[in-house]
């Protein structure tokens, strides 16, 4: 697993998370989409016949979300895969597309979104809901060695964060499927996808008779830097450059420490 992740970027894990531990999780998506955030947002057109919603950072705010961050096994595992001496909750994100939701999420990287410098980091995607390979997230092997990509919106494609020619464009991966190894996996609740934030992904829409909730928390191991932005990062954090300087670790409480050690991931 340890090798798969480093030279891919990406591993499923199965069975990570109990019966026990998933509704605990789902509870707390149920609560955070009765009760969204003033980061929410519907990342879907209004003509979309379904409906794709996120919401960020709830962790300190939705009980069910805190239980479960810091009492699975999402620190220990963590640690071990990204081999660190510690690691760090960065953000929680909530990904829910309701029945019928035509709208992809696009290929993109994650960590130029971010405040965040460093190799040591792990995104886990969490369902809550069977997700089969036609609606599940795709990886492109191997992509968290290259380049820091252009991040831009999902919906109108702007370059809204670095200045343009400052960062190579996204390849058309879709035009180049035949010739990447491309990865994904069906899933079932307990699954996880643990992920580099550098590696290519995407997903499409879901069915008109099917409910994707998945639930991802974003991990830092001990090389992760605070990179201060002029810009508003996704998501953001108002005040923390006054907080962290630039280049020091993203010791703030935030950014709480996960029980972890240093072992090796079967």
């Amino acid at each position: 697993m340890l090798n798969a992740f480093q030279r891919d970027g990406v591993v499923v894990v199965r069975g990570l998370f109990d019966q026990q531990q998933i509704a605990l999780l789902e509870s707390g998506i149920e609560q955070n989409l009765s009760n969204p955030s003033h980061r929410a947002k519907v990342a879907s057109r209004p003509d979309d016949p379904g409906r794709f919603f996120e919401d960020f950072c709830n962790w300190q705010n939705i009980d069910a979300y805190e239980r479960f961050i810091r009492h699975s096994d999402i620190g220990d595992f963590a640690t071990a895969l990204l081999q660190s001496q510690q690691c760090r909750l960065y953000h929680d994100h909530l990904l829910v597309k309701e029945p019928g939701t035509h709208q992809p999420t696009p290929w993109h990287q994650d960590q130029p979104y971010y405040n965040i410098e460093g190799r040591q980091n792990v995104s886990m995607w969490i369902p809550v809901d069977p997700v089969d390979r036609e609606t599940t997230l795709e990886f492109v092997a191997g992509s968290h060695l290259g380049p820091w990509l252009m991040p831009r919106t999902f919906m109108d494609n702007q370059a809204k964060w670095f200045a343009p020619g400052s960062l190579q464009e996204l390849p058309d991966i879709d035009a180049q499927r035949d010739e990447l190894n491309i990865l994904g996996w069906a899933l079932e609740p307990g699954d996880a996808v643990c992920f580099h934030m550098l590696t290519l992904h995407s997903s499409p829409g879901v069915g008109g008779s099917k409910r994707r909730r998945a639930f991802s928390v974003r991990l830092l191991g001990d090389d992760i830097t605070h990179a201060p932005r002029r810009w508003a990062t996704s998501p953001d954090f108002p005040g923390l450059n006054n907080e962290i300087a630039s280049g020091a670790p993203m010791d703030h409480a935030l950014f709480p420490l996960l029980a972890g050690s240093l072992k090796s991931p079967a």
